[in-house]
């Protein structure tokens, strides 16, 4: 909200992390939190890869993994590095010399798994491959594929085998003098995720990639992750996150600014708040939302936009809008600039009409922005 200051009482202290670098996009430390995603496209399919990648990257993803499973993979991802408009994360599962091919094809990050990478010495040779060609690299532990040793020793996955396996990864990488790396440890489980990662967040400064692993289809996954991902967020846990969806990745991406927005940790692009309808609406709430969301997707700029269908809540919502629109009586509704009221219009044509105001503010909005980049040099 552009016009309204942030209030005391909705602020997150962050826990401070140190920074790395993923390719030019910063993770951890003051960095705003990156949002990821990850192709499910065959790797050695360029060209859809790379439609895959640009296409997240149009809806707002910083970071986009790739999984490299086999030498085929590595050599196509050194195309899809060259096409991509974000940095690329290797995805690495099995074969350590995956993840030294990855870093040969210019893989801004390689994702181990402690779990299935094998032996130290295997695992420092990747290292010095991340070394020699400027990796970050992620050590992501997984309930549901953990050392046998640890689950001998625990009996069951539970957030200390999770801790203790990301410790001691992060061991061998600091003994072989690497830090440019963050973690994750993640489980479909909610509570086990969460637990996890409040305990590795007291035991690590290293920057924390979150997630709920296979966390289910677009509604249940969505669900899951708001909680799990919102409960670590809201406690000023995590640098960067990934919301695993059963589902197009854009749609992940998507998932993951909505929450990072509903918690005012991350903008972009036109946040609408709408009410759920009922009979005292004035027009078609739910109707109007569902096309105001398609035509305003193009947005990057953040601002706010109130569409409420009567007077009873309208007007409030609207002093904390940018733009807003309440529904009235006789085909009429009344919209709001800047929390005030400024016209009436009719029902017929207020869709356009809001996609007009809206895209006129986003450019005063990014006038003023660059005026005062300007003036700053």
């Amino acid at each position: 909200m552009s016009h309204n200051p942030i209030r005391p009482w909705r602020s997150i202290d962050r826990r401070k992390s140190r920074q790395i670098m993923v390719g030019n996009v910063p993770v951890g430390g003051d960095a705003p939190i990156s949002v990821q995603t990850m192709t499910n496209t065959a790797t050695t399919d360029v060209a859809a890869t790379v439609a895959q990648v640009q296409a997240a990257a149009e809806a707002g993803a910083d970071i986009v993994r790739v999984s490299v499973p086999d030498e085929a993979s590595a050599k196509a991802l050194k195309e899809i590095v060259a096409e991509s408009p974000v940095p690329i994360v290797a995805d690495i599962h099995f074969h350590y010399k995956r993840g030294i091919e990855a870093a040969e094809a210019g893989a801004a990050c390689l994702r181990i798994n402690p779990g299935n990478i094998g032996s130290e010495d295997r695992v420092r040779e990747v290292i010095a491959a991340a070394r020699d060609h400027g990796c970050s690299m992620r050590i992501g532990v997984n309930a549901g594929s953990l050392e046998r040793h640890l689950l001998e020793k625990y009996g069951e996955p539970c957030p200390e085998a999770m801790v203790e396996s990301g410790l001691e990864h992060i061991r061998i990488l600091e003994d072989n003098d690497f830090f440019n790396f963050k973690i994750s440890v993640k489980a479909s489980d909610v509570f086990l995720s969460a637990a996890a990662y409040h305990a590795l967040a007291e035991a690590t400064d290293a920057p924390l990639h979150l997630g709920i692993t296979e966390a289910g289809g677009l509604t249940s996954g969505t669900i899951k992750s708001s909680i799990g991902l919102g409960n670590l967020l809201w406690a000023g846990i995590g640098d960067t996150i990934r919301v695993s969806l059963s589902a197009d990745p854009v749609e992940e991406v998507k998932v993951g600014f909505e929450i990072l927005k509903s918690l005012g940790l991350r903008h972009r692009g036109v946040n609408i708040i709408s009410c759920p309808s009922c009979a005292r609406q004035g027009f078609d709430v739910i109707k109007t939302v569902e096309v105001l969301e398609e035509r305003l997707a193009h947005i990057h700029t953040p601002m706010s936009l109130s569409i409420i269908g009567c007077v009873v809540n309208g007007p409030g919502e609207a002093l904390m809008t940018d733009v807003g629109f309440t529904g009235g009586g006789a085909g009429h509704g009344m919209v709001y600039m800047a929390g005030k009221q400024d016209h009436r219009i009719g029902n017929e044509g207020m869709v356009e009409h809001i996609v007009e105001l809206v895209e006129k503010k986003a450019a005063e909005i990014e006038a003023q922005e660059a005026a005062a980049d300007e003036a700053a040099e």
